[in-house]
């Protein structure tokens, strides 16, 4: 009998007779869940709570929300098992007072009796224990029909599966009516000689990113060029060989870098963070004036103003014709016969004076049309918000490298640009017209595109202040030097030595793509992938690398030629290793902006300026003093430039983004740059150094670089926890003992020592 059931005198009290490890409120604990709960399967709750445990200490990437399902519908399922069992059937097991499948368990399987009996009751256990293995492994189905048909084989091979879901892909891609339509946002165009608007505006489908941002690679497996040989011997070799299923070699020798043996899974870069979600668009800010709203009086008004200002000098025109943009209208006009253009062009400030309107600009001509276009301001500007740019289907659906999304166009279009085809980017503007949110809407638009393992960032902020709200995801995004403490840089000599130990990246990337042979970033990650490189000859995945430079005009002035030289450098060689550079300054002038940096950034962003000539400096033309500010910019990249109102996107907004991704699992650290040794420094040194005087972590650091074969000044860094100035010279005096050799550039040094033997002999004979 139970004691909590029939208690006597003081068995719960403070001098209780209750045997339980946990007392008298463990007792009633294991009443509650054991008899009045769901019974024994109630030891399926502490189950669920430690694999939680283990799921927050990122102990193993564990999926919450299956083991909860399938925790709750074992616990359900074996609670009427039991009652259905030990009622009156098994309560010899038992005591009496004990009940395995708890009240909950009792009472399903009573009202089931009543309802359906005990062939239904146990024909739905049943059931429910087959769905539930299903639901757990798809081979449930296979194992199922396998026992119902032994001579049948039902299970398919890998290719054939794979070939038959290419089949129903091309089937559905083939069928018109399973092809989703999108309209993309159309231009508000008022045809003024109809004088009827243009209702036909279309709001653009609103869209949501999906978790990935890219399509898997191609894993098809590759076919590996077979050895010619017109042997009949070797013929007959090669038929037999077909019917095994051993993995086949090629007859010719290959490179040692390329994989030669069975087919693999392809690589994933991936997997590391595979949890890795992207920020949603509801971080963003929506903003109810962010669509353009065609004032018909104001583009009256601004019609006869135009017409009447060109009348009055004598220039007729046949047709007026205008674009509603967000901040800006274009006026296209079509003079009649006989009409200079330059006449046209010279009167950009009496139409100015006529419409009372800052930043008139005129397009004489407009490229691809036989118009004239005269861009006017509006009275009410329109945001363009960050959450519309990326909420749009062009940037959902590009297939950009590094898509940039930078706002929209005049013709209310969004603008994109790739950062690879660029594929460096010079941003220029005075102070407050819209440089900082305009580099602050290029890092959002790539956080939104690309998975952590895909890019990393070099933030540079001289200023301290700008880019430092991106600290937090130092371990999922930025790139750092490996004794830096901070990942954002605002020391200039910090500046200098991570500007050449990228170069030292670009190097040692250009020496892993000549191994591989392969011309470009691209072509590299697509062999690495498809598992064709070998990661034991220094092969790995190679992230892309974005540089951000904010005021460049303050490095100039402070460091000069040592940070334009590299910057030059990265600029001429280093896209077709995946680096890429945006930088930008709020002075242009020619002594910052200077011919070797305006040569290799061919794609400029320009906003407000204050004077034609550093309109000049920017984009080589006028344009960029009759902006209007608040974002409005000119962007440049062959041809003529192209007028775009740059995306707003709010610090708090940023700081919302920054949060979610900073709260996810992210790596140990952040990506760390190589390490930059200055030539020449270590053979001029070397008689300075004092081998009475060594290091106390010499000998260990010594035994370390033996065992690993890797003389680098990184590795003694990061197992010792030191400073790069401590292990640098612990590797002086490593130099000086003759374990490791000469520094060769970017390359490790070579260690001398083959094994620990050896390494005891050198250090016995330096302490002698």
């Amino acid at each position: 009998m139970s004691i909590l059931e029939h208690p006597i005198g003081d068995d719960l009290g403070m001098h209780n007779n209750i045997r339980n490890y946990a007392g008298a409120q463990g007792a009633r604990v294991a009443n509650f869940f054991i008899n009045d709960s769901f019974g024994v399967p109630s030891y399926f709750i502490p189950f669920f709570l430690i694999i939680l445990g283990l799921r927050m200490m990122r102990t193993y990437r564990l999926k919450l929300w299956k083991w909860f399902i399938g925790c709750s519908v074992l616990m359900v399922w074996s609670s009427i098992l039991l009652a259905y069992l030990f009622t009156n059937k098994l309560d010899f097991i038992f005591p009496n007072f004990i009940y395995p499948g708890g009240q909950h368990g009792a009472n399903i399987c009573t009202w089931c009796i009543s309802q359906i009996g005990e062939p239904g009751l146990i024909l739905s256990l049943f059931i429910i224990a087959v769905l539930f293995c299903i639901y757990i492994s798809s081979e449930t189905i296979h194992l199922i029909r396998k026992a119902l048909h032994p001579s049948i084989n039902f299970k398919k091979n890998k290719e054939e599966e794979a070939e038959a879901a290419g089949i129903q892909e091309d089937i559905i891609a083939s069928d018109p009516l399973t092809k989703e339509k999108h309209i993309d946002p159309q231009p508000v165009t008022v045809d003024f000689p109809q004088d009827e608007p243009n209702d036909d505006k279309i709001d653009p489908e609103e869209d949501i990113i999906s978790g990935e941002t890219e399509d898997e690679p191609d894993i098809s497996e590759d076919e590996y060029p077979e050895g010619e040989d017109n042997d009949d011997k070797n013929l007959i070799i090669e038929k037999e060989e077909t019917q095994k299923t051993e993995p086949k070699f090629s007859v010719d020798k290959a490179p040692d870098d390329i994989y030669e043996g069975p087919e693999l899974e392809p690589y994933n870069p991936k997997l590391d963070l595979e949890n890795y979600h992207f920020p949603p668009l509801g971080l963003l800010q929506k903003y109810e004036n962010s669509e353009p709203i065609v004032d018909m009086e104001e583009q009256s008004a601004n019609k006869d103003k135009i017409i009447n200002v060109l009348r009055s000098f004598g220039i007729e025109i046949s047709t007026i014709k205008a674009t509603v943009g967000p901040t800006i209208t274009l006026y296209e006009i079509t003079p009649a016969e006989g009409i200079r253009i330059s006449k046209i062009r010279n009167l950009e400030d009496d139409i100015a004076l006529s419409l009372k309107a800052l930043g008139i600009r005129i397009i004489a001509p407009i490229p691809g049309k036989g118009t004239i276009g005269i861009e006017v301001p509006n009275k009410k500007a329109n945001i363009v918000s960050m959450e519309s740019i990326l909420n749009s289907k062009k940037f959902q659906e590009n297939s950009y490298e590094l898509p940039l999304a930078l706002g929209k166009t005049i013709t209310n279009e969004v603008f994109m640009v790739d950062l690879t085809k660029a594929p460096h980017m010079l941003v220029a503007g005075a102070t407050g017209m819209g440089k900082s949110v305009g580099l602050n809407a290029v890092v959002t638009s790539l956080l939104y595109k690309k998975h952590p393992a895909e890019l990393k960032f070099v933030i540079i902020d001289p200023k301290k202040v700008e880019f430092g709200i991106y600290a937090p995801i130092e371990r999922h995004y930025l790139a750092k030097l490996p004794d830096s403490n901070d990942a954002i840089i605002t020391d200039v000599t910090k500046v200098v030595q991570t500007l050449k130990s990228l170069c030292v990246e670009m190097d040692t990337r250009y020496d892993l793509l000549k191994k591989a042979g392969a011309r470009n970033i691209k072509e590299y990650n697509e062999k690495f992938i498809k598992r064709r490189l070998n990661p034991q000859n220094g092969h790995k995945f190679l992230p892309y690398i974005v540089v951000i430079i904010d005021e460049f005009g303050d490095l100039i002035m402070t460091a000069g030629k040592e940070v334009e030289l590299p910057i030059c450098r990265i600029a001429q060689l280093a896209r077709a290793v995946g680096i890429h550079m945006i930088i930008a300054t709020q002075r242009p002038t020619t002594s910052i902006i200077t011919g070797t940096i305006k040569a290799n950034f061919p794609a400029r962003v320009a906003f407000r300026v204050a004077s034609m000539i550093d309109s000049r400096i920017i984009l080589d033309r006028p344009g960029a003093n009759q902006l209007i500010g608040k974002g409005d910019m000119l962007y440049l990249q062959g041809g003529e430039p192209i007028r775009i109102q740059c995306a707003f996107i709010d610090t708090p907004e940023v700081d919302r983004i920054v949060n979610f991704i900073s709260k996810q699992q992210g790596y140990t650290s952040a990506f760390m740059l190589p390490e930059y040794v200055e030539e020449g420094d270590g053979s001029a040194t070397q008689s300075d150094i004092d081998m009475n005087r060594l290091d106390s972590m010499f000998e260990d650091a010594a035994r370390l670089v033996v065992i690993h074969q890797q003389g680098s000044t990184s590795l003694i860094q990061r197992k010792f926890s030191i400073g790069y100035n401590r292990a640098g010279r612990i590797m002086d005096q490593l130099e000086k003992a003759g374990i490791v050799g000469p520094t060769e550039g970017s390359k490790a040094r070579k260690v001398l020592c083959a094994d620990e033997t050896e390494l005891e002999m050198r250090l016995s004979g330096l302490q002698s």
